[in-house]
């Protein structure tokens, strides 16, 4: 039998008398309570005696009993009930405690993030003046040079209008010598331009992606001797087993797909460092050390020559792989080629080619390894080597030919498309190619010019 002792519903536990062996009450002395104790788990257990079973049907106690027990039944019921709300509150109350400290998290999450917020704006202002403080004294040079520059186009312009008039009234002979001159103006204007062409690598923008074709290696460029109004595209699928070049009239009708020629090759490529130089292509023969020139004019091979000592196929790629050992290339100052030696323990070795024989001009050994290049390209005779490949990958290294000196550097650039198989500079763009996981994309450079006229030392 169950009853209520205190609050924490206790039991009540009846003994009838006869069944307890210690205890002697006579039949007529009605209830007793015979002892109370706790057990393990807290609750009340009350021993009672109990009067013989005729006497409780007609004792008034037994009435009393009967409706204490009902009472302490009712009571119990209370008590549950009352006890299942007060679980409902107690989680309703951890639910909104919960709630209430999510929010004191937000509060100092959106404190923290304001802070930061600020501080990060700050530090990018702050970046972006340090990066045009160098451009300070190019600025104050391109007045300089603006002002000179003027100074040719005005006696370009008077040269001209004398010439339309002599050329009436003296003749021939004095027409020639004045032509003579518009051409020597002409050539230092070209000179003083080409002064502003060199510099050195700043910063890496873009990419914009022009098209998405092909496999996730191959190469396409534009010849940077070409002018604007015949500006080719060539486009050569896949780093080996391949010999065709398609050609595109414009870079409108490459983004279109229409192409206006197709060349077979006499010999498969290596690799995907390729480069049109003036009309022709160079590139790596497969399975060789042999640089071939192609002239897209008259279809056939112009000249060809080994690259001595050169790494091929795999031995000396790089990080990549592909066959990518020998890199062909063109800057503001010519042909180049890049590659490793045994000789050179593996490291790049960079070599100035004859772009009409192929024939090796001058050499530098570099002390970086091959291996541990991503891509490479020259600017202004300077080779920039970046450390990767793949995500995260910037310009680590900077190799002058003009000084014979190395520097690292750190400039970075974003690679989308996360894995890079081409990348070459056009100097008459200025402007990176580079096939990037099967995109064909461009990067803007910033080149810092140091300008010297001809008195400077």
């Amino acid at each position: 039998m169950r009853a209520l002792c205190g609050v924490l519903d206790p039991v009540l536990l009846l003994v009838l008398f006869g069944y307890y062996p210690s205890m002697t009450i006579g039949p007529k002395e009605g209830w007793q309570v015979y002892s109370s104790a706790q057990d393990a788990d807290g609750r009340c257990i009350c021993t009672v005696v109990a009067p013989e079973q005729n006497l409780c049907s007609r004792d008034a106690k037994g009435r009393q009993l009967r409706q204490l027990l009902e009472k302490v039944q009712n009571m119990s019921q209370s008590i549950e009930v009352l006890n299942l709300r007060t679980q409902r509150d107690f989680q309703y109350v951890i639910k909104m405690e919960n709630q209430m400290k999510g929010l004191r998290s937000k509060f100092r999450q959106i404190e923290a993030d304001r802070k930061t917020i600020m501080t990060r704006n700050f530090q990018e202002l702050k970046e972006k003046m340090d990066e045009l403080q160098p451009l300070i004294p190019v600025l104050e040079q391109y007045k300089t040079d603006a002002r000179l520059i003027t100074q040719f186009k005005e006696e370009i312009r008077n040269l001209s209008a004398a010439l339309m008039a002599i050329q009436e009234e003296i003749g021939a002979y004095d027409y020639e010598e004045l032509h003579q001159r518009v051409l020597s103006l002409e050539t230092r204007l070209r000179n003083c331009m080409s002064k502003l062409t060199c510099g050195k690598l700043m910063k890496i923008t873009g990419p914009v992606t022009i098209k998405t074709s092909g496999t996730r290696f191959g190469a396409w460029m534009t010849d940077p001797e070409a002018s604007l109004r015949k500006n080719r595209v060539w486009y050569m699928d896949s780093y080996t087993n391949n010999k065709i070049v398609r050609e595109y009239k414009s870079m409108d009708d490459f983004v279109s797909g229409v192409e206006s020629r197709t060349y077979s090759l006499p010999f498969k490529w290596a690799g995907t460092n390729h480069v049109v130089y003036n009309g022709s292509l160079y590139y790596n023969k497969y399975q060789s050390n042999i640089i071939v020139k192609y002239g897209f004019e008259v279809g056939r091979i112009l000249a060809q020559r080994a690259l001595e000592y050169a790494g091929f196929h795999n031995v000396y790629p790089y990080t990549w792989g592909g066959f990518s050992d020998i890199d062909l290339m063109a800057d503001e100052l010519g042909m180049w080629a890049v590659y490793a030696t045994n000789q050179n323990a593996g490291n790049i070795v960079i070599s100035q080619l004859d772009p009409q024989t192929l024939e090796v001009l001058k050499t530098w050994n570099t002390e970086y390894s091959k291996r541990n290049a991503g891509e490479s390209f020259m600017i202004c005779g300077t080779l920039y080597i970046t450390n990767s490949h793949l995500t995260g990958a910037k310009v680590y290294y900077a190799y002058s030919t003009k000084t014979s000196t190395y520097e690292y550097t750190d400039i970075p650039f974003h690679n989308q498309y996360f894995h890079m198989s081409m990348l070459d500079y056009n100097a008459r763009d200025r402007a990176l190619y580079a096939w990037n996981n099967g995109h064909q994309v461009l990067f803007n450079v910033t080149l810092f010019h140091i300008i010297k006229t001809d008195d400077d030392s």
